[in-house]
């Protein structure tokens, strides 16, 4: 046998060929080649020979190098079936065999017409830059074409639950970024079993990325701005991209969560032992407990019927007080606007003031019936019955003050012991300076003032004499006590406070007798050589002058009457007789209605009104645009001399 075999072989005869080492032709001749002198191929050689699938030259054909996006990089080298489970060098050698196939050289070399421009070799070449480099490769198989992103029908989880579902599992499971997923289990699963696969699944951390949808290429931007809107765009769509893949997932886990007949047994059989063992329990309770739970029902049942009973009465005078307050309302309302459009029934100014106050004082004293009937009268009579109404307002709140000053005088007199001890011991202290400026720093500082009894304290001390013993926060709040529950008409200072004011009008009086008919923009000279032209004064302003004096007159008693009574309670101190201006011009006094009336005019002309103060002027009757600037003057220098008296205490 090895004889014959010798024979035909020496009988061969070897011819040379030149062949090139590339392409079916120079791997069938080296096999060839091999298998004649018995040496083996390899291994690589034989995968090289043999790696990845044939491609349909038809296929290839169609694709458009320029959409290399959409072409299925897998089945371009001959990959289609391995996909990615295609190792780096299954990618490495099928695209090595495609090049020694369909490289335009060799097509050439056959006779086979190229055009290099749109030749599909580049949807080759392209293929193997995406697959060849793990980060595109990822990129792209997150967005494989071939990857089933849907869901088991609903026939596919009736008729074939677990089976179903293993499938949908084991292909998403490659989006994992942990190892070791859990398996689906069967029917027969242990309860931990599938209590971890669905935990893994509902913390599922996918690795999925869907950077190769990108729509524009950063690198192809012109410049850096334009880079990086590309890239903030890109970016934008990448996170939704997630966001729904992530929402897939959880439906994926949720749908079969919902149809898992073990998670229905499991809750069932959890719900029959807890049923059982609460079962059992109320079984043993039952007899020791029913008559308390009877008596407890019927307690509750009274006391439900008594708490619905006592609501339903609340309710009922609710119900009631919110008609009367509607009512009561009404009729406020009523009463106001019927003054309103009466002009409140006054003759003047004066009286329109007084009466808008005495309406509100109605409105607070009478209640239902009598602002019923009040109302009801003021249809016929009008003017009369608003008059007795306010008069009977007025009785009204004295009466509820003399009340309060009897309830006050009751306990003033259980403190007298004391009072009377600390008034003998301070007695030296209260000279009749001294309680001079106790009034004047009491109206200076009204109720309300911080640190009140400190300030008037030290305001008493920076004025007195300096032979006084200074006075204590105590003190004056002792003496102001005293001053009001004392008898002042049978007390000096009201004599001494009547002269004191009684002279000090005298001697401003030839001052105001002088300067009353002198405008305020002109000088004494100007004023004199005017009352020349116009022959001196005439009789009507005599009359006027001597009404104004009156006036004058009448509000220094009441100023010296008021700090006597009203001084230690903290009453506000009236008006000066007359107020000091410049030049020596003396204005006539301001009183509580021009006050009132300019008070609110500043309130109604904000600073950004023009002519602000030709307005106010205006809601002034008898009031020049210098005066109320004059009296708002005079009015800040009072309130900076409290300042300044109340930064000395502290």
């Amino acid at each position: 046998m090895t004889n014959s075999l010798e024979i035909e072989c020496s009988a061969l005869k070897v011819t040379r060929h030149k062949i090139e080492r590339v392409g079916c032709a120079y791997f069938n001749a080296r096999r060839q080649i091999g298998d004649a002198n018995g040496v083996e191929r390899s291994d690589s050689d034989e995968k090289l020979a043999g790696a990845g699938e044939d491609v349909d030259i038809s296929y290839l054909k169609s694709l458009d190098p320029k959409e290399w996006k959409d072409q299925d990089h897998y089945s371009v080298l001959g990959l289609g079936k391995l996909r990615y489970e295609a190792s780096d060098d299954d990618i490495r050698k099928a695209y090595r065999r495609m090049v020694l196939l369909h490289h335009p050289d060799k097509r050439k070399a056959k006779g086979e017409e190229v055009i290099t421009d749109d030749d599909y070799f580049t949807c080759i070449t392209k293929a193997y830059e995406i697959l060849g480099t793990p980060k595109t490769r990822r990129s792209y198989d997150s967005v494989d074409p071939e990857f089933d992103d849907g869901f088991p029908s609903q026939s596919d989880i009736d008729n074939n639950y677990f089976e179903s579902f293993n499938k949908y599992f084991n292909l998403n499971a490659r989006w994992s970024e942990k190892p070791n997923v859990p398996p689906f289990g069967d029917v027969d699963a242990k309860r931990e079993d599938v209590e971890r696969f669905y935990n893994f699944w509902y913390d599922f951390k996918s690795w999925r990325e869907f950077s190769y949808l990108d729509e524009e290429d950063k690198e192809k931007g012109q410049d850096r701005d334009e880079r990086r809107w590309i890239e903030k765009e890109n970016k934008t769509a990448r996170i939704k991209r997630k966001k729904e893949e992530m929402t897939r997932i959880r439906a994926l886990v949720d749908l079969a969560y919902n149809n898992d007949k073990r998670i229905q047994r499991l809750k069932q059989e959890e719900k029959d032992r807890k049923a059982a063992a609460k079962r059992a329990k109320m079984d043993a309770a039952q007899a020791q407990k029913a008559e308390q739970e009877r008596a407890i029902r019927e307690a509750a049942l009274a006391k439900e019927k008594a708490e619905k009973a006592e609501q339903k009465r609340i309710e009922q005078i609710r119900i009631e007080r919110e008609q009367q307050k509607k009512v009561l309302k009404k009729e406020r309302k009523t009463l106001r606007d019927k003054v309103k459009d009466c002009k409140y029934y006054a003759k003047n100014d004066k009286d329109q003031l007084k009466h808008m106050e005495g309406t509100e004082k109605i409105c607070e004293t009478f209640n239902l019936a009598e602002l019923q009937a009040l109302n009801k009268a003021m249809e016929t009579k009008g003017r009369e019955s608003f008059i007795a109404a306010l008069h009977t307002a007025e009785q009204k709140i004295a009466a509820e003050l003399e009340e309060l000053n009897i309830a006050h005088q009751k306990k003033q007199v259980n403190n007298t012991p004391k009072t009377g001890v600390k008034e003998v011991k301070k007695s030296e202290l209260w000279s009749n300076e001294n309680v001079q400026l106790l009034i004047k720093a009491v109206n200076l500082f009204p109720a309300g003032t911080a640190q009140r009894w400190d300030v008037i304290a030290t305001f008493i001390n920076q004025h007195c004499s300096g032979g006084s013993s200074p006075v204590t926060a105590r003190d004056v709040l002792n003496k102001a006590k005293a001053l009001q529950n004392s008898d002042h008409s049978k007390s000096s200072l009201k004599t001494q406070a009547n002269e004191g004011a009684f002279q000090s009008f005298e001697k401003s009086k030839k001052e105001v007798q002088t300067t009353n008919d002198i405008t305020l923009g002109e000088s004494p000279a100007e004023s004199k050589e005017n009352h020349k032209q116009n022959g001196g004064v005439s009789q009507n302003n005599q009359k006027q002058q001597q009404q104004r004096q009156q006036q004058q007159q009448q509000q220094v008693q009441q100023q010296s009457e008021s700090k006597q009574n009203g001084s230690a309670v903290g009453a506000p101190a009236s008006t000066p007789a007359t107020t000091p201006t410049t030049n020596g011009i003396a204005s006539k006094t301001w009183t509580k209605e021009e006050q009132a009336l300019l008070e609110q005019a500043i309130k109604t002309y904000p600073t950004t009104t023009p002519d602000r103060w030709d307005c106010i002027a205006a809601c002034i009757p008898n009031r020049s645009k210098k005066d109320c600037l004059r009296r708002v003057k005079e009015l800040v220098e009072l309130v900076n001399s409290k300042k300044e008296a109340q930064a000395a205490v502290k």
